[in-house]
């Protein structure tokens, strides 16, 4: 059986040959990205000088613990680079984030970022983006309105009968850092990330959605024995 975790700790130590002295960095955030934290912060330690943006305030406080300087996104935009994680990604580095509740940070850091290396491990490599359930954070307010203009919206985009599950933690509705809701919507296959990006991005009420398309720039994919480098065409 695989060890996942080697894995992990194998393509975030192969993201690290990408981070260079002074640069404007993203943090990521998930299990892959938090090991990708920990091994950065050794270099630091070493005399690497960085300064960094956490796309969540996990990830913020693990920085800080490891003695990692941050700062906010509006003072050093735009990134030299954000290295990252993800749920699913196809070949076209299209991708699937959010399973953290942590996609709209994460998206707003991505876009401020030159460069995006995202690190995962083989499982996560899809054929077609889908099977992984859709996150749609949406505001707290209304969002039960929301939802069905969601539904609508994915109705006419051909995604019949998807179930859309407000997301719970602990027994209790699941708030993100910016205090809003998610939805996550089993699509089972995406036809066209482009087209349903499009299409989400104009839903009154969403906020944002997990699909990140044309961010990643590089995919780093962890195999046994193996780094699968793929670069956006």
């Amino acid at each position: 059986m695989t060890d996942q975790n080697a894995l992990k700790k194998a393509v975030a130590a192969k993201a690290l040959e990408y981070v260079t002295d002074g640069m404007k960095l993203g943090l990521g955030s998930g299990s892959t990205a938090e090991i990708f934290v920990e091994l950065l912060a050794l270099k630091v330690r070493e005399g690497l000088k960085l300064t960094c943006v956490p796309t969540s305030e996990r990830t913020a406080a693990l920085a800080r613990k490891l003695g990692i300087t941050l700062t906010a996104l509006d003072d050093l935009a735009p990134l030299d680079l954000t290295v990252d994680g993800a749920d699913e990604s196809d070949r076209d580095l299209n991708l699937i984030k959010g399973g953290g509740g942590m996609l709209l940070r994460e998206k707003l850091v991505a876009a401020a970022s030159r460069r995006m290396v995202v690190i995962a491990d083989e499982s996560k490599l899809v054929a077609r983006l889908g099977k992984f359930a859709l996150p749609v954070e949406v505001v707290a307010f209304g969002h039960k309105s929301t939802v069905q203009r969601l539904a609508a919206t994915l109705d006419a985009l051909g995604y019949s009968r998807v179930a859309i599950t407000l997301r719970e933690r602990d027994g209790e509705t699941f708030r993100t850092d910016s205090g809003n809701v998610i939805y996550d919507c089993a699509l089972g296959s995406i036809a066209s990330a482009p087209k349903l990006a499009a299409a989400l991005d104009g839903v009154t009420g969403v906020v944002e959605h997990g699909l990140f398309v044309g961010l990643a720039t590089t995919l780093l994919i962890a195999g046994p024995g193996d780094i699968e480098v793929i670069d956006r065409a």
